[in-house]
């Protein structure tokens, strides 16, 4: 099949209270005072972009960051302005916004009713974990009081799709506080869960805490023991396991990030976004000071998807576009890879490309396989990596 319409938006807000000891992303603190002239700017690449191809139609926009729920109703309604104005946004649309508990137990039902009266109508909040002691280690801004609060908040505004996104695998957790998040979590009824293995990045206070020997490494094999017991938990109270990392109350999986596993078009707005568009995988420039400049600079007209903030562009191969979607789509634990759609898209038989390869990994008990497609097992989720490096 082609690379279906309607398409996704990620909007990247960059700014940050406090920076989380583990964060990689682009995320900047102290700067606060540019956040009107960052919507501006946003508001402007937005529309450059929709001026090369007008009204297309959009099924989900993501706000993500940083902390986006440090923008006000009133800058929320002002970017969505500027893409109903040149997209065609869908009316059952899925809107999510990445929050700080802090922020939205300190708005209130007042904050989140201005947003859900402006479209939004899906919240990401971050509780990460339910101890004191990991929240401390993170540098997290909230409390566990502080996510209650935020589900209370929104449950009252009128917010009936919540996500929670959860860290597992840190250093001096046990399995036991591990439970304990789970357990807290759940008693929240969100719609859907995020669970991350935690990532030493580069760069991140915790790398250089766990390379100066001040943090262990993370133990490997206690990490996959926290995976399994959040599948097993997950699955006795009604949650679906539809990715190798999120879990989902029947049909409501997040749609956005949907777009991304089955590597379908998306466009990136705001520094350090990326987009993936028209056959071009792009990044847009990381300085949120530059960015602005280059909005208010906008000269001569780009090909599609790019605006003047976008930094690199690279046009994809088949080969290269083949890779990504087999990566991505076996994440997906049901959907997994389709046969039909995967030759519809691509003009070959994925059997005539990595067969051999996918019987190894199913002889192995890594893989399923059948008429029409091909998924993960249980055990596979766990040595995912492996596979998706085979098939690259």
């Amino acid at each position: 099949m082609t690379i279906p319409n309607p398409l996704s938006i990620y909007l990247h807000i960059p700014f940050c209270a406090v920076k989380c000891t583990y964060c990689a992303f682009n995320t900047y603190v102290s700067i606060d005072h540019l956040i009107p002239a960052f919507v501006n700017a946003l508001c402007r690449e937005i529309t450059y972009v929709a001026h090369q191809r007008p009204r297309q139609p959009v099924w989900t926009i993501f706000f993500g960051g940083g902390t986006p729920s440090l923008l006000t109703p009133a800058q929320f309604a002002q970017i969505l302005d500027a893409i109903r104005a040149g997209y065609d946004l869908q009316p059952n649309a899925e809107i999510t916004f990445e929050s700080n508990p802090a922020d939205l137990a300190a708005g209130g039902r007042d904050y989140l009713r201005q947003l859900r009266d402006i479209g939004l109508n899906r919240i990401s909040i971050g509780m990460q974990s339910a101890n004191a002691s990991e929240l401390t280690l993170f540098n997290r801004r909230h409390s566990n009081d502080d996510v209650a609060a935020a589900v209370r908040a929104a449950r009252a505004a009128g917010f009936d799709n919540l996500n929670l996104d959860l860290i597992y695998g840190v250093p001096h957790q046990t399995l036991a506080m591990w439970r304990n998040t789970l357990e807290q979590a759940v008693a929240l009824q969100p719609e859907h869960l995020s669970l991350y293995a935690l990532g030493i990045e580069d760069g991140t206070p915790m790398q250089t805490w766990v390379e100066g020997g001040r943090l262990p490494t993370p133990d490997d094999d206690l990490t996959a023991d926290m995976y399994e017991a959040a599948t097993d938990v997950l699955a006795a109270v009604g949650y679906d396991q539809y990715e190798i990392s999120n879990w989902s109350k029947p049909g409501l999986m997040c749609r956005h990030n949907l777009q991304y596993w089955r590597n379908w078009d998306y466009l990136g707005f705001g520094p350090g976004a990326h987009g993936f568009a028209g056959g071009v995988r792009y990044a847009v420039m990381l300085s949120p000071q530059k960015y602005i400049r280059a909005l208010e600079q906008a000269g001569d007209a780009l090909d599609y998807p790019r605006s003047p903030a976008v930094e690199t562009a690279t046009i994809l191969t088949q080969s290269d576009e083949i890779a990504e979607t087999l990566i991505m789509s076996l994440r997906l634990l049901h959907e997994g890879v389709s046969l039909s759609n995967f030759r519809s898209r691509f003009g070959v038989d994925l059997g005539d490309l990595h067969g051999a390869t996918l019987q190894r990994y199913a002889d192995g008990g890594l893989l399923m396989q059948d008429s029409e497609r091909v998924t993960l097992t249980t055990r596979g989720r766990l040595l995912s990596n492996m596979i998706f490096r085979d098939l690259v």
